[in-house]
């Protein structure tokens, strides 16, 4: 006994005692394996910090081209309809490059069926019938609203505790809304704009229902191998929208609206999903948090740019703090060691 405890001892100064690690829990399959601010100590990935970028440059086009498309004559339902298809199609092929695609299972169907029943197919309906009422850049902030429904329904719902961090985030997110949407920044009158904006608070709702059911479900597959299944349940979902509500419509004749489908549908939407994905499991979470703070702020500045949308006041006291209750949401818990 004592010659064991002299080696211990002994081991022990030396550095080198081994023991058992603390158990850890499993990864998340929709986050995979995050490195965390405090534990990165060497220089930031660099392929991480490109996909980051590209993200950002790829999503945060995508509500500035879909104004666009809508002003050259394509019809709202059909461009998030012919938008999921494609979207469809470009990640079954990088699926079927990488990985390979597999039928999903069990675990991952309420997954599946929520992502792309609630987050694809009900949001892109909300979101692109809006746009059309709707600037761009007020419909890219209003859209990123998740937070304000998450602590709630959280609560609600799933039980959980609420820190006074996330309360203070949905806090900044309501008053962000009610500045975008008081008398004196939009006209009250106009039926078609108070639609328009209650839309985007609906697609934030079915976006933030989609979470909950993810994070209760817990499926065995990545996002990234749910992601084809995902999208043709979208467009499942909306087939009979376009049938119902917009029969007649149409993708419009002009080479813009043609070109702003391929680009959002084929490279933008799913490109983009796939960047902020491998960019979320490559940098650490405040790195990463950047590029969904960046990106609703970059749609503001290429709708400024490309289709004169002026940055009024409410615009950008309203968007600030909409941003600022993301950031506080997003923002990474303080470890101790």
């Amino acid at each position: 006994m004592q010659l064991r405890r002299l080696r211990n001892r002994t081991a022990r100064h030396a550095g080198i005692l081994t023991s058992t690690p603390p158990s850890r829990p499993a990864p998340d399959p929709l986050r995979g394996s995050r490195p965390t601010a405090l534990a990165t100590t060497t220089a930031l990935p660099v392929g991480g910090l490109i996909q980051l970028f590209a993200s950002v440059v790829l999503l945060s086009s995508a509500w500035p081209l879909t104004k666009i498309a809508l002003a050259a004559g394509t019809t709202p339902l059909w461009f998030a309809e012919g938008r999921a298809v494609l979207s469809g199609l470009t990640a079954c092929l990088l699926l079927a490059l990488t990985k390979g695609i597999r039928l999903p299972t069990r675990p991952a169907i309420p997954a599946i069926l929520a992502i792309g029943g609630l987050q694809l197919g009900a949001y892109f309906a909300l979101a692109h019938e809006a746009v059309a009422w709707v600037p761009a850049g007020r419909t890219a902030i209003l859209a990123n609203t998740t937070t304000i429904w998450v602590v709630p329904l959280s609560l609600i719902f799933l039980r959980e505790h609420i820190p006074a961090r996330r309360w203070l985030a949905a806090a900044l997110g309501v008053a962000g809304v009610a500045v975008l949407m008081n008398p004196l920044a939009i006209d009250w009158t106009s039926t078609p704009i108070l639609i328009g904006h209650i839309f985007l608070l609906g697609a934030g709702l079915s976006w933030s229902i989609a979470i909950m059911v993810t994070r209760t479900a817990r499926p065995n597959r990545t996002m990234f191998e749910m992601l084809p299944w995902c999208f043709l349940v979208g467009a499942l979902v909306l087939a009979p929208l376009v049938a119902w509500h917009a029969p007649s419509g149409t993708f419009g004749t002009s080479p813009a609206a043609w070109g702003a489908l391929a680009y959002i549908g084929l490279i933008a939407g799913p490109l983009g999903t796939w960047c902020i994905m491998e960019a979320t499991a490559k940098l650490p979470t405040l790195v990463s948090s950047v590029g969904f703070l960046t990106t609703p702020a970059v749609s503001l500045l290429l709708a400024n740019v490309f289709l004169h949308e002026p940055f009024t006041p409410d615009l950008l006291a309203g968007s600030a703090l909409i941003m600022a209750g993301v950031a506080c949401a997003a923002w990474p818990k303080r470890r101790t060691a």
